[in-house]
């Protein structure tokens, strides 16, 4: 029986580096070895016992995971296989990616597009998922390159963000970056910003029908910033809402809704459908530029989660963290 190492949570509060055994994987068809994980708020907020992300314990922590299939009693996997999961309850309520060795259910598994190596997955993970469906929803709304109007990105310093900043500016769109980091503007430009807006500008309380400015909007941020972004759609636009670092109210009015039909439109990349993920997965091989990536991309070590956990629940990370399980 072998052993491997995990970030795992045995009661409310950190989580620690420990050796677990074969016998300690969960139920599953298809086990893997992983290779990479990433760093998501939510996932610091686990690591680091501050927030009531696990609903059991002991838990591994991480909630994406890339590797390679070790064994499999699916018949759309084989040993070898390169694969994704993300979402799914993982680190809530099933066993997680900070982990070299991980048994996970079939239907939750996505095959490594062709374009994209396993750690560019992870530079991607749930972050760049999430962007791509808000992107997605948004051009199902209606939304092109030649609206009028910029398409706004909340919290764009972080890892949705980043990314969406990247993929719209590819896609040809005027992208006006929000944040509230002096240090990020040069980086958001050079992702394909136009514009930098000061997050404090949308996070205090304005009209609740205001001047028509934004074409479309990503919002990672909730709260009274999305409030004031919906009073600024232009007619027919679309807002994905995907966040809620600034809190989970909404102080608006219909009047958006009503008077210019702007669009409020959920994403949810924890329990999308796969069709939906694996459309997502293969725009992102084509619409996020792999040396924007690189360049929003940092990799550390599984041993420096701790560390890396209160930083990303301090607002001190950047772009994407990629986690190597193998250190």
């Amino acid at each position: 029986m072998s052993t491997f190492s995990a970030i795992v949570a045995t009661e409310p509060g950190p989580a620690t580096l420990q050796e677990l055994t074969d016998d300690q994987l969960p139920d599953g068809d298809v086990t893997v070895a992983v290779k990479y994980s990433s760093l998501n708020y939510k996932d610091g907020l686990a690591v680091s016992g501050k927030g009531k992300i696990i609903r059991s314990f002991p838990m591994v922590c991480g909630i994406d995971l890339a590797g390679t299939v070790e064994a499999s009693d699916s018949p759309s996997f084989t040993p070898g296989d390169d694969v994704v999961v993300t979402g799914w309850g993982l680190s809530e309520t099933s066993p997680g990616g900070y982990t070299q060795k991980q048994r996970v259910k079939s239907d939750w598994l996505v095959k490594r597009p062709d374009a994209l190596t396993l750690e560019q997955t992870m530079a991607i993970g749930t972050a760049g998922l999430t962007a791509m469906l808000c992107i997605l929803a948004l051009e199902d709304n209606g939304l092109t390159p030649n609206a009028e109007g910029e398409v706004l990105v909340t919290g764009a310093g972080g890892g949705v963000g980043s990314v969406a900043v990247a993929v719209l500016a590819k896609l040809g769109y005027k992208v006006a970056a929000s944040t509230g980091r002096q240090e990020t503007h040069e980086f958001l430009k050079g992702l394909g910003a136009t514009t930098i807006i000061d997050r404090a500008e949308l996070a205090t309380a304005g009209k609740p029908f205001d001047k028509e400015r934004w074409g479309g909007a990503v919002d990672t941020v909730g709260s009274q910033t999305l409030a004031t972004v919906l009073a600024q759609t232009r007619y027919g636009g679309g807002v994905a809402a995907c966040g809620l670092a600034g809190g989970n109210d909404l102080p608006t009015t219909v009047l958006p809704f009503i008077l210019r039909g702007v669009s409020l439109l959920g994403v949810d990349s924890v329990m999308c459908p796969t069709p939906r993920r694996t459309e997502a997965w293969g725009r992102l091989a084509t619409d996020l530029p792999a040396d924007k990536l690189a360049e929003l991309t940092t990799v550390e070590p599984m041993s420096r989660l701790g560390e890396l956990a209160e930083e990303i629940l301090a607002g001190r990370t950047r772009g994407r963290v990629v986690i190597d399980t193998s250190k």
